[in-house]
């Protein structure tokens, strides 16, 4: 970072000797909740869900998700959350008569019915450094161009025929898959079963992985057009697509009092806050954007306009290491927060937001109305996320430190810049997803809708032929 204090216009002082709280804590987890039963940030994960505990079935809701970072459970949090609020209208039952009045939600892990159990979180972090190209190559190239994946019961034979008795048993209303491995499974457990249940399959990211059960989802709800593309190229009808964005906790998109939240945390009134989200649950996918992080805290004291934030999260380690950074070079332009507990009051008393490329923390974000600079190397789903993000001109991003450092002086020198990001975030903003799609669920459990895809048909591994791709890769 030398030749970032050289271009700066005053030098830098000699030294003198991320569970990220951008991800909301568990609403509902594992656990029966009454439909409009609240959830809230400070609520806390429940027992795994009893496989042997009686049901009556027929008056359940599933919203299934995988452990595989926090985005897919606040996905699920957020739909099972709008189910309830729905619920909570005036006139829902005269809507939806085939609702009955003591249905339930119910949040699952989908990897807790495994044959064999594995830490999701865990298995995700492996992908770091060298390993990350192949996880980009299994996620964006693999069954993502011509051949297709529709579905079929390997999921359940497998590995997961504990899920398809715990579906026999609930007889659900209808599904709701988070996650891509999810949704394999529900689709197997509806095939071994004989259900004919709705699948509705909503990818939080902003691109659609080939292995989706493109054939037997009756419903995909994707963020925007572009990711409606994709889809038609794999042969997913019209009326199987909604436009519907990305599902996040509704408190994201209200409106809060900037100046209260500011003076709650000890923020200056006349600055520009950033806010830099570095805490994690795991803190190895973290380990690159805490790198630029350090490299960069030298130098915050030349960002005169701007007062940073850094989140730490639930790692008292990594909190003293910021603050004896910020003490050793005397930055005071600097306040470290470990976990934050009011992150979208935060978010929208912030002028600009720096953190990784998550499908759920950017949405986030967009419905709280601050721009991002997406920092780091990107693979997978998260390169998919950023090519949208920046090609719509909704987010900044930068690779290194370096690159981090000239973009937020560009944005200190240009502020009209952050107004144009918060215009262009305009084409990807829905803050009210996860209610458009609970409608789209409770309008498919009705047994007098015919569901577009076939219910009674088994395959073991369907594959098969799409169009061309709409978006080369």
């Amino acid at each position: 970072m030398e030749e970032i204090a050289q271009n700066t216009s005053s030098p830098a002082p000699e030294p003198s000797g991320h569970q990220a709280a951008c991800e909301e804590p568990l609403v509902l987890e594992a656990r029966l909740v009454a439909a409009g039963e609240e959830g809230g940030a400070d609520a806390q994960p429940a027992p795994s869900v009893a496989l042997e505990a009686p049901v009556e079935p027929g008056k359940t809701i599933l919203v299934v998700h995988a452990s595989v970072g926090s985005g897919h459970r606040s996905a699920a949090n957020a739909i099972a959350e709008a189910l309830g609020a729905l619920r909570e209208e005036p006139g829902f039952f005269e809507r939806y008569p085939h609702i009955p009045r003591d249905f339930k939600v119910e949040v699952l892990d989908i990897l807790e019915f495994g044959r064999v159990v594995f830490d999701g979180d865990k298995t995700a972090s492996l992908f770091i450094g060298a390993t990350r190209p192949f996880y980009d190559l299994t996620w964006r190239y693999v069954l993502t161009g011509r051949l297709l994946w529709g579905g079929g019961t390997i999921w359940g034979r497998v590995n997961f025929p504990k899920f398809t008795q715990y579906v026999a048993r609930v007889k659900p209303l209808a599904v709701v898959a988070t996650h891509i491995t999810a949704a394999n499974t529900v689709v197997s457990a509806r095939m071994l079963t004989g259900q004919k249940f709705p699948l509705v399959s909503v990818p939080t990211d902003y691109e659609t992985e080939g292995l989706w059960p493109h054939l037997y989802s009756d419903v995909f709800c994707v963020a925007n057009e572009a990711m409606a593309e994709t889809l038609r190229a794999r042969k997913v009808e019209e009326r199987r697509i909604a436009i519907t964005g990305l599902p996040t906790r509704p408190t994201f998109g209200a409106a809060h009092d900037r100046e209260k939240t500011r003076e709650e945390f000890g923020l200056p009134q006349d600055r520009r806050v950033v806010l830099a989200l570095a805490g994690a649950r795991l803190p190895k996918p973290y380990q690159h954007f805490r790198a630029s992080m350090d490299e960069l805290i030298p130098h915050l004291h030349s960002l005169e306009g701007f007062h940073f934030v850094i989140i730490t999260g639930d790692s008292p380690d990594y909190t003293r290491h910021v603050e004896d950074l910020a003490e050793e070079y005397s930055i005071d332009n600097l306040t470290v927060l470990g976990y934050v507990d009011k992150m979208p009051e935060l978010m929208a008393a912030c002028d600009l937001v720096i953190c990784k490329s998550g499908g759920l923390i950017t949405t986030e974000c967009l419905n709280a109305h601050v721009p991002m600079i997406l920092l780091g190397r990107a693979y997978g789903q998260e390169k998919a996320n950023l090519r949208m993000l920046t090609g719509v001109g909704a987010a900044f991003s930068a690779t290194t430190a370096r690159e981090l450092f000239d973009t937020l002086r560009s944005i200190q020198d240009n502020p009209g810049s952050i107004q144009a990001a918060l215009i262009n975030a305009s084409l990807l903003r829905h803050p009210d997803a996860a209610k458009d799609i609970a409608r789209r669920t409770l309008q498919l459990a009705d047994p007098a809708v015919e569901l577009p895809t076939r219910t009674g048909v088994r395959h073991f591994l369907h594959f098969y032929w799409g169009h061309k791709p709409a978006h080369v890769r």
